[in-house]
């Protein structure tokens, strides 16, 4: 398996912890430095899913963990392609929020779509990612059709430890300083405001959703 945009070898370890053979690929030298460290008997290669540094038909599947939507498919669409064995799968991975719980769509609200995007819930997650194997030009598809799964899971949190990742999301790390502290003042405030997370660690239902496609 490649695991594509392996960042620090989240992804990975996992895989690894399954017994799957895993080749590692990631463009930013600091993850790869912190994955080659973590996982010294991974071969971690430093590439991208638009240059894969892998010869024709050499993996069985490669799967992209929180990374998809960063990909250009008009040109990482054929290279996945050409790393695949024939019939090989590509699977996109995203840990989103369960907000069919009521208390996680009140979060969704109060956190504002910067924090808590169209990607980060189940129901904006299967629009936001049904196509997004397909190149957004005219270039052919080297994928047949998709299928989408969710699996359910959660996170052991506390409002603090919630409030500090929602901090690291790209939407709220762009915002000015000031809208950044009111919409974590927000969360905290609603995190300390709720039965579920107002005394101690609680559960974060999640869902994994996995997008997964087969090389034509």
């Amino acid at each position: 398996m490649l695991d594509l945009g392996a960042g620090t070898g989240k992804l990975t370890a996992t895989l690894v912890a399954l017994g799957a053979e895993v080749i590692a690929v990631e463009p930013d030298p600091a993850m790869l430095t912190e994955l080659r460290r973590s996982l010294p008997a991974v071969r971690a290669l430093s590439g991208s899913a638009e240059a894969i540094p892998l010869p024709d038909a050499s993996v069985d599947a490669v799967l992209a963990g929180n990374a998809m939507h960063w990909f250009d498919m008009a040109v990482a669409g054929p290279e996945i392609a050409r790393v695949l064995a024939p019939s090989g799968i590509l699977a996109g991975l995203w840990n989103v929020v369960d907000d069919r719980v009521e208390w996680v769509a009140g979060l969704a609200r109060v956190s504002g779509s910067e924090a808590i995007g169209p990607r980060d819930t189940p129901t904006g997650w299967r629009a936001e990612t049904a196509d997004m194997h397909l190149p957004k030009t005219d270039v052919a598809a080297r994928f047949g059709s998709p299928e989408q799964a969710e699996f359910p899971h959660g996170q052991r949190r506390t409002a603090d430890s919630l409030v500090a990742t929602i901090a690291t999301r790209a939407g709220v790390l762009v915002m000015p300083e000031q809208e950044q502290e009111a919409t974590l003042g927000r969360i905290r405030a609603f995190l300390a405001s709720g039965p579920e997370t107002a005394r101690g660690e609680f559960t974060l239902p999640m869902l994994t959703g996995v997008l997964r496609v087969r090389r034509l």
